[in-house]
């Protein structure tokens, strides 16, 4: 390779979204045409003027990322 070339290998592809928490789930939603969004659930969102957004429903950290030192620093609404 010259210079400052790097070489990148794709092993696997994935998601975390509110149309879905695998590639083929959410590629199915998106040729479907839905969206993501809807009512809060998943806490009280009555104290806020917004009460809609993109929640990701069914994902749970620790299947994803099992050190729990990790899933410790990342929120749910990270």
């Amino acid at each position: 390779m010259q210079g400052n070339q790097r070489r990148v290998v794709v092993t696997g592809m994935g998601t975390v979204c509110p149309l879905g928490l695998q590639v083929p789930t959410l590629w199915q939603s998106i040729l479907e045409g839905r969206n993501g969004i809807g009512p809060i659930t998943l806490f009280d969102a009555s104290n806020f003027e917004t009460r809609f957004a993109g929640e990701v429903r069914g994902f749970i950290l620790l299947t994803i990322w099992t050190r729990k030192r990790l899933a410790g620093r990342i929120g749910s609404s990270t």
